[in-house]
C-alpha cells in the first residue's frame, strides 16, 4: 500500500483506544517494524497525539480526545459523503477521480458493520441526469486553479449563434454550476465589467501570470441571478400577470427558474406576477405555451393575442 494509506490503517487501529505494539502494526500490515517506527514518528511529527508506553506492557494509544477526530466517520457521515458523491458524479463535476480515491479511503476503512449498513444506504440512491462534462474537465481545472490563486486567464469565447470567437482577457471570482452548465464569474477586461461564460464555449484556456484581487463582499450568486434575468428599468412600466388553472401546473410554474422570482401573490387556484410589459410579451408566451389548457390567462389580455400570434407563427411555419 502507499505510504498514506499504511499511516491511516495504523490511525485505524489506534482508534480501538487499546494499545498496540509496533510488532502487532508490523504483522498486521506486512510491515517491516522499522518502517512502522518512522510512520509513527511521521504521524507524531504531523501532530497526531500518540501516547508510546515503553516496558513489558508498553504500545502506542491515542489521546481520548483524538478518537473521536473529524479524521473518522461514523456511518451516517459515511453514507452522506458518499450520496454526495453520487450527485456530484451525475452533475458533472470535473474532480470526480480524486472523490472517488476518497470514496474508496472511506470503505477501505470503515469497519465490516459499517460497510455493510453504508452499502444498503448507498444503493438505495440514484441519481439520474446523464449530463457529463468531460470535455470541460481540463478548463474546468485550470479555472479552478485561477480563482483560487488570483491569476488571469485568456480565453478564446464563442458567444453562440454565427457571432465569431473572440480572446478575452478574465479575472475568474468564481465557477458556477446551474441548470447542468458550468460557468465563470469575473471581470471582462474588453468589457470592463463583471460578466458570466459558459464553460462550455470557452474554445482556448490560456493561465497567465497577471495577479488580480477579488473585490470583498463579492457574490457571484446575486451577480448571476441580476445578469441572467431580465428585469423591468422602471417600476411603472411593469403590469400583473395572472393566471389561473390546475393547481399543480399553477404550482409548477410558481417554482419556475425565471417566473418565480416575479411572484407577488399565489392562492389555490391563482398566481399573480409582476414583469416588465417587454418580458411579457417577449418570453412569457413560450413559457406558458408548453402548459396547454391545464392554465388560463386573467390579465393582460394582451398576452392572450400574443400567444395568439405565436402559435400562428409556428403553424405557419411547420405547414412550409
Amino acid at each position: 500500500m502507499p505510504k498514506i494509506d499504511n499511516m491511516l490503517a495504523i490511525l485505524w487501529m489506534l482508534r480501538s483506544g487499546e494499545k498496540v505494539t509496533a510488532k502487532q502494526i508490523s504483522e498486521k500490515l506486512e510491515l517491516n517494524i522499522r518502517t512502522v517506527y518512522r510512520y509513527i514518528d511521521t504521524l507524531s511529527t504531523s501532530g497526531v497525539p500518540i501516547i508510546s508506553d515503553t516496558g513489558h506492557h508498553g504500545g502506542y494509544t491515542l489521546l481520548d480526545h483524538f478518537i473521536e477526530a473529524p479524521l473518522f466517520f461514523d456511518y451516517e457521515e459515511q453514507t452522506s459523503l458518499i450520496h454526495a458523491a453520487v450527485f456530484a458524479e451525475e452533475a458533472g463535476y470535473y474532480g470526480d477521480e480524486a472523490l472517488q480515491r476518497a470514496i474508496t479511503k472511506l470503505s477501505n476503512y470503515a469497519n465490516e458493520k459499517q460497510e455493510s449498513k453504508i452499502q444498503r444506504y448507498v444503493s438505495s440512491l440514484e441519481v439520474l441526469n446523464g449530463f457529463s462534462s468531460l470535455p470541460m474537465k481540463s478548463s474546468l481545472n485550470e479555472l479552478e486553479q485561477a480563482v483560487a490563486d488570483g491569476y488571469s486567464v485568456k480565453i478564446l469565447y464563442n458567444k453562440g449563434g454565427k457571432e465569431q470567437s473572440t480572446y478575452r482577457l478574465v479575472d475568474p471570482y468564481r465557477i458556477i454550476y446551474w441548470n447542468n452548465k458550468w460557468y465563470v464569474i469575473g471581470l471582462c477586461h474588453l468589457r470592463n465589467d463583471i460578466r458570466s461564460f459558459r464553460v462550455d464555449r470557452i474554445e482556448r484556456l490560456i493561465l497567465t501570470e497577471n495577479k488580480f484581487n477579488r473585490p470583498e463582499n463579492f457574490s457571484a450568486r446575486d451577480l448571476f441571478i441580476k445578469n441572467l434575468l431580465p428585469t423591468s428599468d422602471e417600476k411603472e412600466n411593469s403590469i400583473s400577470l395572472v393566471i389561473t388553472g390546475n393547481k399543480k401546473m399553477l404550482g409548477d410554474i410558481c417554482q419556475h427558474w425565471f417566473l418565480g422570482h416575479y411572484l407577488q401573490e399565489r392562492t389555490s387556484n391563482q398566481a399573480v406576477f409582476l414583469l416588465g410589459k417587454e418580458i411579457i410579451h417577449t418570453y412569457v408566451p413560450h413559457l406558458l405555451i408548453p402548459y396547454g389548457t391545464s392554465v388560463q390567462i386573467l390579465e393582460p389580455i394582451s398576452l392572450k393575442k400574443r400567444i395568439i400570434e405565436v402559435l400562428s407563427e409556428l403553424i405557419e411555419f411547420h405547414q412550409i
